[in-house]
């Protein structure tokens, strides 16, 4: 019983370690290439935050010719972390239509 409690909350630190490091790989993404913080952008308004979106796209779509062009200074964690700042924007902005 014991073993399985250890079990229980190693998964659990885990989890919560992995999502701490996809929440900072998108702060430091939003942060070095767009100088914008996440939490600040998620409580400003809907237009604000479609525009953001619209400015992370073509970020997004940068970085996407960088990496198929084989530029130096392209990097995958800069991508995903983009991507998931947009996809966050993007689920705020719907939790934000269905209330």
């Amino acid at each position: 019983m014991l073993i399985d409690e250890w079990k229980k909350e190693r998964g659990m630190f885990l989890a919560a370690k992995e999502t701490l490091a996809t929440e900072t790989r998108q702060r430091l993404a939003l942060q070095i290439l767009c100088n914008v913080d996440l939490e600040k952008m998620l409580l400003q308004d809907e237009a604000s935050r479609m525009h953001m979106c619209l400015r992370l796209t073509r970020l997004m779509e940068r970085e996407r010719l960088k990496g198929i062009s084989g530029h130096w200074s392209y990097d995958l964690n800069r991508h995903i972390g983009l991507k998931q700042a947009l996809d966050c924007l993007r689920s705020k902005a719907r939790q934000t239509d269905a209330a």
